[in-house]
């Protein structure tokens, strides 16, 4: 392998930067990208079952530190008790959710788009090299071949690097417009309650 990389010359190391930095970004969203830390199961049922302590800031603000899926209802259940639209928003806290869901992955698809480009520029680079050194010497075929299938080594290696970052990216995507639905569905209990209480409060407000 480290004779490969010695042949195909220094273009190949710009391509071995981007797989390391490929590898760390998709190692990183997979252990971010956690149900567990993300929308854990039961939550929003637990906190439809009794609103009153949230009326607490110290109870609010452990909902909100407890998980992306708490940080949105607590948005919600802050703007209900101010008065405000609570739909309106958790849908904005929800865009914040998302761009935390999609950090890093405008490097990753960068990754994946650019790596090509660069194997191909490395092989222009290595066969530009290689025709310079036989013009100034005897043309042999076989050695000729041989630097050719060398200067090949960095195209090759830009689609190595490039279509398994592409699939994360895909996958990754596709693995947070599921979370994001699943959010969405998780909240429409606590959208219903608190939407029941706002309405409440307008009828007593109205009645005194």
């Amino acid at each position: 392998m480290w004779a490969i990389i010695t042949a195909a010359g220094w273009p190949i190391w710009p391509l071995i930067f981007a797989s390391m930095a490929a590898l760390a970004i998709v190692f990183e969203r997979v252990w971010y990208l956690r149900s567990t830390q993300i929308a854990p199961k039961g939550l929003i049922q637990d906190v439809v079952k009794n609103l009153t302590p949230f009326k607490d800031p110290q109870n609010m603000a452990r909902l909100h530190g407890h998980s992306l899926l708490g940080s949105v209802a607590a948005d919600g259940l802050g703007a209900a008790l101010s008065g405000q639209d609570p739909e309106q928003a958790m849908l904005e806290k929800a865009e914040e959710v998302q761009d935390k869901l999609e950090k890093h992955l405008d490097v990753l698809s960068m990754i994946a788009s650019a790596a090509p480009m660069m194997g191909l520029l490395g092989t222009v680079i290595g066969m530009i090299e290689i025709f310079a050194t036989q013009g100034q010497t005897a043309q042999n075929p076989e050695v000729l071949a041989a630097g050719i299938s060398v200067a090949l080594y960095n195209t090759a290696f830009g689609l190595i690097v490039a279509i398994p970052a592409l699939v994360a990216y895909r996958l990754f995507k596709i693995r947070i417009n599921a979370l994001m639905n699943h959010m969405g569905l998780e909240l429409k209990p606590l959208e219903a309650a608190l939407r029941q209480q706002l309405k409440t409060a307008s009828t007593r407000a109205g009645r005194g």
